[in-house]
């Protein structure tokens, strides 16, 4: 462990204990200053917009600034003017019926802050994904640690600076440094951890947190499929496809992860999808919106899982280009019918390779995505409603969009989430807001309330009263 990495973990615990003893002295922060939070994480993102797509770039090697700009920068603004719009009415107690028998009386729901919230980031969209559950964390009314990726030390050392022009510590603080700052993190006795990656550490995250009892939201990742029936085109279809595919390349949580497309369009929608990717990179090699993968092992690992595939007997069909250099980039890539045993099929693969495989009907492709672990998101291609509906009904994701990609995720008032090996809980709009409160359910009697009759000793009015 680094010396930086010790002191870090030192830092932890006594910024937690400010942390918990302000929100002790403020447990209901008031609704003008939630605004002040929320618009202090709008203006910061407006202030220093170039500086996010400039720290995006320097992590990333190559990282397309108009892809930052749509989805870090365009998006937290978006998000950050819905929740201030809302928050007045998701604060507001939600009253209940109350039965005859315990009349007269009132019940009604409180959404009352958590307290200390912990967020993990990942490097794949490192402003947003951190940004996003702040911003929730903050209109519920909490204080918040972030503990952002050490695979994006522009972003973080960004971020830290940015939230410290307008917030003090005891309020929201940032917690640089490796796995090992990581791991002591999860042990924190937050009163709610947020974490965004992998499965794998998603499992790690969840038992440390098990310890302290402390709540969990868990957006992990999966293989998000694609079914595509015989009634759509695969040249409509390699439209949105290429465009979930390929930006960031790849390297999203709910990209498309393989395609499973009728027989004799198998092979055409392949084809039509690297066209439509070297129709949107010309030259990816040197296209400044064509990204590069983050590291030298994440890029090691998928020209690997190419080449596994390759030697399976796989087809592999790329977009031409030039030479990349020292980036890191990998061409627009598409599988035809890799192994299934293959990592390709096997594993989230993260990247920009797409593989196509062969379905006999619908009943096939929907028990061949069941056999897998349920995946973040789910996408279908049908010109019929009906069919699309079929798909929906017979199988279990995270989200879904039909005849389209990823674009869900984009709507604040849905919530964004896995099932099962995917993660748990949800965030996004007003699900954000309830992940970081809690819902204290309230009773109130009038100063004299029949309740009294049924006491003990228990005799005729009882038994009158309890038969009912």
């Amino acid at each position: 462990m680094s010396d930086l990495d010790s002191k870090q973990i030192e830092r932890m615990s006594s910024v937690f204990k400010a942390q918990t003893a302000a929100f002790e002295d403020e447990r209901h922060r008031s609704y003008k200053d939630r605004l002040r939070d929320i618009d202090a994480i709008a203006a910061l993102t407006k202030r220093h917009a170039d500086a996010i797509k400039d720290a995006a770039a320097a992590d990333f090697g190559v990282r397309s600034r108009n892809e930052t700009q749509l989805t870090e920068v365009a998006y937290m603004a978006t998000a950050a003017k819905h929740t201030r719009r809302h928050l007045w009415s998701w604060m507001q107690k939600e009253k209940v019926s109350v039965p005859g028998n315990l009349s007269p009386g009132k019940a009604y729901v409180r959404r009352e802050p958590k307290g200390v919230a912990g967020i993990i980031s990942p490097w794949n969209y490192p402003f947003q994904l951190a940004f996003s559950p702040i911003l929730a964390a903050l209109a519920a009314g909490c204080r918040v640690m972030l503990k952002p990726s050490e695979l994006t030390p522009n972003m973080s050392d960004l971020m830290k600076a940015m939230l410290a022009e307008e917030f003090d510590e005891s309020h929201v603080a940032v917690i640089l440094g490796g796995p090992a700052v990581g791991e002591a993190f999860t042990k924190i006795p937050f009163d709610h951890l947020l974490y965004t990656g992998s499965t794998h550490v998603g499992r790690l995250v969840a038992k440390a947190a098990a310890e302290n009892l402390t709540p969990v939201t868990l957006e992990l990742g999966g293989k998000s499929p694609v079914i595509i029936d015989d009634s759509y085109d695969p040249e409509q279809a390699a439209i949105p496809l290429t465009f979930g595919k390929f930006m960031n390349a790849g390297q999203t949580c709910i990209a498309p992860d393989y395609v499973l497309a009728p027989g004799d369009k198998t092979r055409p929608l392949a084809e039509a999808i690297i066209a439509r990717a070297q129709h949107s990179y010309p030259d990816w090699a040197s296209d400044e919106d064509y990204t590069a993968i983050v590291s030298d092992r994440h890029y090691e690992r998928l020209n690997a899982m190419i080449e596994e595939a390759r030697a399976g007997g796989a087809e592999i069909l790329q977009a031409e280009g030039g030479d990349p250099g020292n980036a890191r980039k990998i061409a627009p890539t598409v599988v035809l019918n890799p192994p299934e045993d293959s990592k390709l099929m096997q594993e989230e693969i993260f990247g920009p390779v797409l593989p196509v495989l062969s379905h006999n009907g619908l009943d096939d492709a929907v028990s061949r995505v069941n056999a897998k672990d349920r995946p973040l998101a789910l996408y279908v291609y049908s010109k019929n409603r009906k069919t699309a509906r079929k798909v929906l009904e017979g199988t279990i994701s995270g989200g879904a969009v039909v005849n389209n990609t990823m674009l869900h995720y984009s709507v604040e008032d849905l919530p964004f989430g896995g099932v099962g090996a995917s993660g748990y809980g949800a965030y996004h709009g007003k699900a954000g807001f309830e992940t970081f409160t809690h819902a204290r359910s309230v009773f109130e009697a009038p100063v004299w309330h029949p309740s009294r009759l049924i006491a003990p000793p228990y005799g005729k009015l009882f038994q009158m009263i309890a038969k009912n």
